[in-house]
């Protein structure tokens, strides 16, 4: 019965976050609104089917922890560096004012205090993935504000990491006193320098001699399970030996991955069941939601998003115009905060696994996630269009699609080479001698080594995966060539391509005739057949020992090819 429970539950739950998901992606609004609806309509609140609500829980668990492991995964920490002057400050104090509004207006609902301070963190923290949405599909992700943004958002991550490690030490004996807080917290600290200690010294040196082992053996599915025993282990390790939560190892996890040349590959290859256990975790929380908050509850539910969607984003601006940040730069920024999301919710759970938050709180988030979530694409374009009639002409630092740093000569064009066999190599070599800069994606880790060693970009991974094209420059690339011959997935590669740059020329070599017009109809402009080549040389040089004219032989070729390129 339990195993019939589960599937149901899963079946469900993803059949409904399909659907309402798809319906918020057609009117462009973050899929994760429909996956909070599709969880309020499988949940017990609502007529029809009713899906398992611990089992989705225990689920959505493994979603935390690859949630977790993928921030890590991301989190770089020279690009927060190259922010600190703006993101530490803005962050910490930001967080801390909401975090305090929260409380306060938590307390005033009439919740303890215990529950209230859960509540202001929750409030206090935007969610990565709508944020990294927005960015993406204004393109600012890559912008002096997107960078500002996302350096602001790990700031907050690692306080909220922060808090999911401290508060089951604290709240874990009974009632709190003192000295008991700061006995736990000491004891915390201990347990996690100790952590990070071990993980570091695994990160460095066991970690990326595994994943070279393993990568090694040619084999993308234990590549994949390699990754997912790292995040699993260590996540599970921290909570067992170390007595911290499984968040703060699945986190440091990632960052030790992240830190590997495994990096690209391992969130390319390995984390697309993240996306799909992060999908449970939303429909999860949404199970909690019952509709009827939304008439007990309104007030509290429009304080959270006025607290959400005006407070923290003032105190942002404030913030940056403090430090110096021009007005076009700091209000998208500010703008892409005004949201909530999975910190939000796994903090809360938290709150609520340890008997300090009653369910109140998590509805009332979910409401507020709702209202904001849906809000903030439209908030942050008023912002980003505000921002640009603000920018003045000629003027980098006010424009907030300029990045920081010294003006870089870009190169006239750019290509990228998939694959560095023997015809990669020498279209790679070809390309340089005529000074187009080329980038080459590469499944051999030795290879890739040997060109950046020789000052040639090089990126590991695999192409068929859009996070690599992007890593390798696609939206800026004018040429995309295809060495492999890989059929099916060259298809797949170049719909990708198409999708990240609708305007780049696709060249597509394959081994069989046949696959040529695939290929064109996924997208390739040119698609060259080996079988097609030789048949065409074959064919010049009869044609030439018969005698035949320079006419002749062009016409002839054109049939050929004209042959060919139709299949």
């Amino acid at each position: 019965m339990h195993d019939v429970n589960l599937i149901l539950t899963l079946t469900g739950g993803l059949s409904a976050a399909l659907v309402f998901g798809a319906i918020t992606q057609r009117v462009r609004f973050s899929p994760i609104v429909g996956y909070l609806i599709a969880g309020i309509v499988v949940g017990p609140y609502t007529p029809g089917f009713e899906a398992d609500g611990n089992l989705a829980s225990e689920m959505a668990e493994l979603g935390v922890v690859l949630l977790l492991f993928g921030v890590g995964l991301n989190f770089h920490l020279n690009e927060l560096l190259a922010v600190r002057g703006i993101v530490l400050p803005g962050a910490l104090v930001a967080s801390a004012v909401a975090t305090a509004i929260g409380t306060i207006v938590g307390h005033w609902i009439g919740w303890p205090w215990p529950a209230a301070a859960v509540f202001g963190g929750c409030v206090a923290v935007a969610s990565t993935v709508v944020l990294l949405r927005v960015l993406a599909d204004h393109r600012a992700l890559h912008t002096r504000p997107g960078h500002i943004a996302v350096g602001w958002l790990v700031v907050e991550d690692l306080l909220t990491v922060a808090a999911l490690v401290v508060l089951p030490t604290v709240f874990s004996g009974g009632q709190p006193t003192v000295e008991g807080l700061v006995i736990s917290l000491l004891l915390a600290a201990v347990k996690i320098a100790s952590l990070v200690a071990v993980v570091v010294f695994a990160g460095g040196r066991i970690i990326p001699w595994i994943l070279e082992v393993v990568s090694d053996t040619g084999s993308r599915e234990l590549f994949t399970l390699a990754v997912l025993v790292i995040a699993l282990g260590i996540a599970v390790g921290a909570a067992r030996v170390f007595g911290v939560s499984m968040a703060l190892g699945a986190f440091l996890a990632g960052m030790m991955v992240g830190r590997s040349e495994f990096s690209l590959r391992a969130a390319s290859e390995a984390l697309p069941m993240r996306d799909a256990f992060a999908v449970l975790f939303f429909v999860s929380v949404g199970m909690l939601f019952d509709p009827s908050t939304l008439v007990r509850s309104p007030l509290a539910i429009l304080a959270t998003v006025l607290i959400v969607s005006v407070l923290k984003p003032a105190v942002a601006l404030g913030v940056m115009q403090i430090r110096g940040v021009s007005l076009p730069i700091a209000i998208p920024v500010a703008a892409s905060l005004a949201q909530i999301g999975e910190f939000s919710f796994i903090l809360g759970n938290l709150g609520r696994d340890l008997g300090i938050v009653p369910a109140a709180v998590l509805e009332i988030l979910v409401a507020a996630a709702i209202v904001t979530i849906t809000l903030n694409p439209l908030l942050y374009r008023a912002a980003d269009r505000l921002s640009r009639s603000m920018s003045r002409p000629r003027t980098t630092e006010d424009d907030p699609r300029a990045d920081a740093g010294p003006a870089v000569v870009e190169p006239s064009h750019r290509a990228i080479v998939v694959g560095y066999g023997p015809v990669g190599s020498t279209v790679t070599e070809l390309l340089l001698d005529n000074r187009i800069e080329p980038t080459v994606i590469e499944l051999n880790l030795e290879t890739v080594r040997r060109l950046l060693a020789f000052g040639v970009r090089a990126v590991y991974g695999d192409a068929s995966r859009p996070e690599v094209l992007q890593r390798a420059g696609i939206a800026r690339a004018d040429n995309l060539i295809l060495t492999s011959g890989s059929g099916r997935i060259d298809e797949e590669i170049i719909r990708h391509a198409k999708q990240l740059n609708p305007h780049i020329r696709i060249l597509a070599r394959t081994h069989t005739t046949h696959e040529v017009p695939r290929l064109r109809r996924a997208g390739a402009e040119e698609a060259f057949s080996g079988e097609g080549e030789v048949a065409l040389a074959l064919t010049v040089r009869i044609l030439e020992g018969l005698g035949a004219s320079p006419e002749q032989i062009d016409r002839e070729r054109e049939r050929v090819e004209a042959n060919f390129r139709n299949g």
